[in-house]
């Protein structure tokens, strides 16, 4: 975990940077990728992910050291080619795992935060789940097991192989010429983040494109069908835990609801978004047929309350990149601790955002643990003997955080939802 953490605490900053350079970019060429409140909810949807991932969320059925212990058929050294071979088999896992999440309906859960967003920009790579707690896909890993290659190979490559699929998300790079032919590029995964009906559930590569052409799943950019992003049904909020589960929380309704027995089973595995007939007649749901006329959620928002969603997500990533770099001098429990309240935070402002009274509620009790994380440790996680009188300066904000949901909430008006033509 303390080497995760470390390599998040170097690619975290790079994340930023390239964000940040984009969205000057498209200022400066005057396309507009970024819009404030999905570019925040983007952001923190990547921390939460984060977060679970150090409080160690993961079942792991079989891991890949076992495989790689009892079914090696031969034993091999870290060679170049061991690696180069190693990449293309994480590559392989990364195509089928993919292609699954797309195509089976309780799987989709799994994904759809990360198509959740209604642009395409870098910060809508960051949209990562926290719902998929339990990993089934370690029957991917077999060919390479298989063959014997070592776990430390592994755990080097598959975070470089993750992080190499940031940079592809963007609308500033057109098509890139004979790499078309061979990577995944931000024109194969414009199309792949369409709901378009030329382009759904196609190329799912991540890396190299030629799986999508080996096994009938791709498509090119078609420059006369412009991509519009999203999900056929739209989630219509910034919340990145309500997006994680509402597509699970809709296939148990719909179980439930279902007459037909065989219904409430076969619902679970049928192909994404089909739903029984007696259930789809009485509780219709409205999904996207004409993506050019769809519209986008959106949430009128004052000026004042942008400014402070852009503060809680800065205060946001500070917390958390103080955790990566201490992780090391904290105790499992304070790790934990530490991380349910930044979960509990982002929860409150991404709430506030969607303009939901629930925020309040959750507000409250950020305030109060916080409150109670600090009289517990003594202070900040021994944030002061870095930065001396921080706890205090954590606590005004918490105090801070409180009122201004209070006066978001209760004083100023709560706009209605207006929607902003796509």
């Amino acid at each position: 975990m303390e080497t995760y953490a470390m390599a998040l605490s170097y690619a975290i900053p790079g994340f930023i940077v390239l964000i940040l350079t984009e969205y000057l970019i498209s200022r400066w060429k005057g396309i507009s990728v970024n819009e404030a409140m999905d570019t925040i909810s983007s952001i923190s949807s990547g921390i939460t992910n984060t977060l679970k991932s150090l409080m160690g969320l993961t079942i792991i059925i079989i891991s890949y050291e076992w495989m790689v212990t009892h079914i090696a058929l031969i034993e091999i050294k870290s060679t170049v080619l061991v690696y180069v071979l190693t990449f293309i088999g994480l590559d392989f896992a990364g195509y089928w795992s993919h292609r699954f999440n797309h195509t089976v309906n309780v799987l989709w859960n799994r994904h759809i935060i990360h198509h959740s967003s209604e642009e395409f920009n870098l910060a809508c790579a960051l949209r990562q789940n926290v719902s998929a707690i339990i990993s089934i896909y370690f029957f991917l890993y077999i060919p390479i097991a298989l063959i014997g290659v070592p776990t430390e190979v592994v755990a080097l490559l598959a975070p470089i192989h993750f992080f190499a699929q940031f940079w592809y998300h963007t609308r500033l790079i057109d098509k890139m010429g004979v790499f078309e032919h061979i990577i995944v590029t931000p024109s194969h995964h414009r199309v792949h983040h369409a709901i378009n009906d030329e382009y759904l559930d196609k190329n799912y590569s991540e890396i190299f494109i030629f799986w999508d052409k080996l096994f009938g799943t791709f498509q090119q950019e078609i420059t006369e069908k412009p991509a519009v992003y999203g999900v056929k049904k739209p989630v219509n909020t910034w919340n990145p835990f309500f997006i994680n589960f509402i597509h699970i929380w809709g296939i148990t309704k719909d179980s439930w609801r279902t007459k037909n027995w065989r219904d409430k089973i076969r619902i679970w595995f049928m192909p994404t978004g089909w739903r029984p007939e007696d259930v789809q007649k009485k509780y219709p749901i409205h999904s996207t047929t004409n993506p050019y006329t769809r519209e986008k959620y959106k949430t009128e928002s004052s000026l004042l309350l942008k400014l402070w969603s852009w503060f809680q997500l800065v205060i946001t990533i500070a917390l958390m990149y103080y955790l990566l770099i201490s992780i090391s001098d904290f105790e499992f429990l304070q790790t934990t601790n530490y991380c349910i309240f930044l979960m509990i935070s982002i929860f409150a402002y991404t709430s506030l955002m969607d303009r939901h009274i629930i925020s309040l509620y959750a507000e409250s009790i950020k305030l109060g643990l916080g409150l109670y994380l600090i009289y517990y440790n003594n202070g900040w996680f021994e944030i002061d003997t870095i930065f001396q009188n921080t706890t205090y300066i954590i606590g005004a904000y918490l105090i801070l955080s409180f009122l201004l949901t209070l006066y978001f909430q209760l004083v100023e008006k709560k706009p209605n939802l207006k929607l902003q033509e796509g």
